[in-house]
């Protein structure tokens, strides 16, 4: 676990934190009314009786506490976590009084997000003696009840800490919150309680899973002479593009003698240079559709952009080439170009804080205005289409001379939201006015695809990599 946060607010009012509990009030009166009564009756009996509630009540009190308990929220160290791993986090409260806590009521927060298996409470290993405090617990139906969805009593002695464990499963990528949780303690044999002590909820970052994606095809165009990826273009590289004659310039160790000796006359072996390549990813946050179901279930767009950005980034990323990512929407978020494994660490920090921002203005020039796209990049728009400022986006990319290539993220299966009040029919017109718009994007150069994993993009790219060597035919 990482090393506690403990709050400092804790500590600022000693012992105005510390209220008496209707059982100290009923003491004092009951013994109260019992010695008036045998004052006045003259009835020793009476103040016999009353003696074990005022000598009770006066033990208990005999050590108050001056401190109020200290809580705070930990999450384990087991490295960075994916969607489908398990989580385990633990809420804590310390006693940093001189009186024991005779009993400690917790409750705690868990984001929806994160689905808690198993909750129990682990007692601090510096504590002698003592029980456990109450143990797993269980929840009353497992089906639709989480075991932290309810409150948890435990004991804490002087100068120790009792840790509620939480341990189960993240269901979805993004910062979820443990938290925020509190602690009420009962001392003095349950004549003082506390109050309520609240912690800040801890943030568990929980990455995207990366979906299976391998595109063999070539880069449409390549700009520095380093990478893995074969260039169409002749130069030092590992990939043979022929055997030709001899020529000055050649290198020596690339005469292929064989040939040579065949032919009698020098041959080389001609290669492919090896050059590396900017891919700019493009996340369109403008609409969302679909419900998401988490790690197992559904996915709704927003789960098909970030999952498909990661994918990508780490394809293209592990190959030696320049990954740079654009938001195309109001706030026109960037993270620049680089390459390497950081800057893959750096794409999945950056994806946790994707969301959909609807916005009522063009935000094409904010995006695209300050700074200019690289001719030689590869631009992945990431889009469900539901936007026509989308559409109109990528046939101004393509207008301008880049390589776009356009991957729709729309659910395949996504149902007509009869919720909202859409007929059967007018969803259909609307499927095939969207299906109109692609074809028309198309006639404008922009290749569209839907996402579906592994060589969702090898024909696409193929294909852009072709019409980028193509020669252009210039009119007078």
């Amino acid at each position: 676990m990482t090393g506690p946060t403990v709050p400092s607010a804790t500590e600022a009012e000693p012992a105005a934190g510390w209220a008496p509990t209707p059982a100290l009030g009923r003491a004092v009166l009951l013994a109260g009314l019992l010695l008036v009564a045998g004052v006045l009756l003259g009835r020793v009996d009476l103040i016999v009786l009353a003696a074990p509630f005022a000598l009770g009540t006066a033990y208990a009190l005999r050590r108050r506490p001056t401190a109020l308990p200290q809580v705070w929220i930990s999450e384990s160290d087991g490295g960075p976590l994916v969607e489908g791993g398990d989580v385990t986090a633990a809420v804590s409260v310390g006693n940093p009084d001189t009186v024991d806590y005779d009993l400690v009521v917790m409750r705690t927060r868990v984001s929806p997000w994160l689905r808690i298996d198993r909750a129990g409470f682990v007692r601090d290993e510096t504590v002698d003696g003592g029980e456990p405090g109450a143990g797993p617990a269980t929840p009353d139906n497992a089906g639709r009840r989480s075991p932290a969805d309810r409150p948890f009593v435990t004991s804490v002695p002087t100068g120790a800490a009792v840790d509620l464990e939480l341990a189960g499963k993240a269901l979805r990528w993004g910062r979820h919150p443990i938290g925020p949780a509190g602690a009420r303690v009962a001392t003095a044999g349950g004549l003082l309680v506390s109050r309520a002590v609240i912690t800040e909820p801890v943030r568990i970052r929980v990455y995207p899973r990366t979906e299976p994606f391998e595109a063999v095809e070539a880069m449409p165009r390549a700009a520095g002479l380093v990478g893995a990826h074969h260039s169409r273009r002749p130069g030092e590289g590992g990939e043979l593009a022929g055997v030709r004659v001899f020529a000055p310039g050649d290198r020596l160790r690339r005469i292929d003698w064989r040939v040579s000796l065949r032919a009698r006359q020098l041959h080389v072996a001609a290669t492919l240079s090896d050059r590396d390549a900017e891919v700019v990813v493009l996340l369109d946050v403008l609409a969302e559709a679909g419900r998401s179901g988490g790690v197992d279930g559904a996915a709704s767009v927003l789960d098909t952009t970030v999952r498909a950005t990661a994918a990508i980034a780490e394809h293209y990323l592990h190959r030696g080439d320049r990954v740079s990512l654009l938001e195309y929407g109001p706030a026109a978020r960037r993270l620049r170009p680089a390459a390497g494994r950081r800057q893959y660490l750096t794409v999945l920090e950056w994806l946790l804080d994707v969301r959909v921002h609807a916005s009522a203005h063009e935000p094409y020039d904010q995006v695209f205005g300050p700074q200019l796209l690289s001719s030689d990049a590869l631009v992945v728009v990431l889009t469900p289409l539901l936007d026509e400022r989308s559409a109109q986006m990528l046939a101004r990319l393509a207008r301008g001379g880049r390589f776009v290539v356009a991957v729709d993220t729309l659910p395949a299966d996504l149902a007509s939201p009869k919720d909202r009040g859409w007929a059967e029919v007018a969803y259909r017109l609307w499927r095939l006015d969207r299906d109109i718009m692609i074809g028309q994007l198309r006639e404008h150069g922009v290749p569209v695809v839907r996402w579906a994993g592994a060589g969702s993009l090898d024909l696409v790219l193929r294909d852009v990599a072709r019409l980028a060597t193509a020669p252009r035919v210039g009119g007078r």
